[in-house]
């Protein structure tokens, strides 16, 4: 054993038998057994440390969250549990699925129209992966604008060039190919509706192959009855619902008017406010029987990426929960967010998991849940075993690397709230 006397501690050690040798031969064994056991090439679990994308296993990426001085990579999660891939017998109102605010409003989207776009952004994927990463509800905003229906993040009811994302028809033959791809999913659509081209809507959907899918308004439950069950919803092939904020276009094109189905908490940072669930003014209260859906929207008024790891942490568990009692006791069915994919460990998926395990089973978690068991029993399940492991069973392998990349121009936030403030931007 290598080592030095009290002699000539304070001085240096001689070779072979000197301290420097033992702490280089330290350092170097120390080194190896590190190097050893690290996990890499998507060996590395749920919450393991990470270095690269290629070293997270299915269903994960490698990020941090900074924000809250969470600055070493870890494994965190990027996709949902389809909660139908443990308990698939129920009606639809008895599941909670996650939903992308301004699914639309991509960070980077190609800009069409010549112009510098300034506007907010609130999500970093496109809609063909957020649905493959488990995302089952998309808001949408849609203007008249180009003789055609565009995409806008924009105000006062008009769309303008540089608040333009893409023709509208090009998300939703996103969504008809992911129908179709997979025949047991179900997707729903709530639009921010500024379309006043007669039959537009009807026209657009039609045009994008849609129609096939849709679920006909004339068999939407009234007076807050249940839903179909997954199952008969699948079998008929309603496996698309839409709803509009017009109230005209139920009788005139045969499209629901999302305040006679869904009950809604207030989005924006009204919605974030710990402790406290308010209805949106347009809703009926969240504990009204008149309705069998409930949407809550969790995202602040100005959305900023590295803030999202952060609000996708305790805060967004807890509001959960106040939500929960402030409808009776009744779970979500929609959890709306920006940013899903980012968190500091589990994120919306941890809380839709959650969300669903206590509807579903009564568990935890969903991947608790056991089909035909009573409510109550529930599996042993440990955190790595809570994220999909494969893209079969119902969940998919979209990639869920963050772009890391922030738009081309920027703006700051102080000049998108005045265009807020002065111009009325929606959320």
């Amino acid at each position: 054993m290598l080592s030095c006397s009290s002699e000539n501690r304070m001085s240096r050690c001689t070779l072979p038998n000197d301290c420097s040798s033992y702490y280089i031969f330290l350092f170097v064994s120390i080194l190896l057994i590190t190097t050893s056991t690290a996990c890499s090439d998507g060996t590395c679990q749920f919450m393991e440390s990470c270095s690269a994308a290629t070293d997270c296993g299915p269903g994960l990426y490698c990020g941090n969250c900074p924000v809250i001085d969470k600055n070493q990579p870890i494994c965190t999660r990027g996709q949902a549990n389809i909660p139908t891939s443990f308990i698939s017998s129920l009606p639809f109102n008895k599941y909670t699925w996650l939903m992308t605010h301004n699914s639309f409003s991509i960070v980077d989207a190609p800009i069409l129209t010549g112009t510098q776009r300034i506007t907010f952004y609130n999500q970093e994927d496109t809609v063909t992966n957020q649905l493959r990463n488990g995302v089952r509800g998309l808001m949408l905003d849609m203007y008249d604008f180009e003789n055609d229906i565009w995409l806008c993040h924009s105000f006062r009811g008009q769309c303008f060039n540089f608040t333009a994302f893409q023709p509208a028809i090009n998300t939703l033959r996103e969504v008809e190919a992911f129908l179709t791809q997979n025949p047991t999913e179900i997707v729903t659509i709530i639009i921010e509706d500024y379309v006043h081209t007669t039959k537009g809507l009807t026209k657009l959907f039609a045009n994008a192959g849609l129609d096939k899918y849709w679920f006909p308004v004339s068999k939407m439950p009234k007076k807050g009855a249940d839903w179909p069950t997954i199952t008969k919803m699948v079998q008929e092939n309603y496996r698309l619902l839409v709803f509009t904020s017009d109230s005209s276009k139920e009788v005139g094109e045969g499209i629901a008017y999302q305040w006679r189905y869904i009950l809604e908490n207030e989005p924006g940072d009204g919605g974030v406010i710990q402790g406290s669930c308010p209805n949106r003014k347009e809703s009926k209260p969240l504990n009204s029987k008149s309705a069998s859906l409930i949407l809550q929207n969790y995202f602040p008024t100005m959305p900023v990426e590295a803030e999202a790891c952060k609000e996708h942490s305790a805060p967004l568990a807890n509001l959960v929960g106040t939500c929960y009692k402030s409808a009776g006791n009744v779970m979500a069915n929609f959890l709306a967010v920006n940013y899903y994919m980012r968190s500091d460990g589990g994120g919306v998926f941890d809380a839709v998991d959650q969300m669903n395990g206590r509807t579903l089973c009564g568990c935890s978690t969903v991947t608790a849940c056991q089909a035909g068991a009573p409510v109550g029993v529930c599996k042993n399940i440990s955190p790595s075993n809570t994220t999909p492991a494969t893209n079969t069973g119902g969940s998919f392998s979209g990639s869920v690397q963050l772009s890391g990349s922030a738009p081309t121009f920027h703006i700051s936030n102080f000049m998108i709230f005045y265009l807020c403030s002065m111009f009325i931007f929606p959320l």
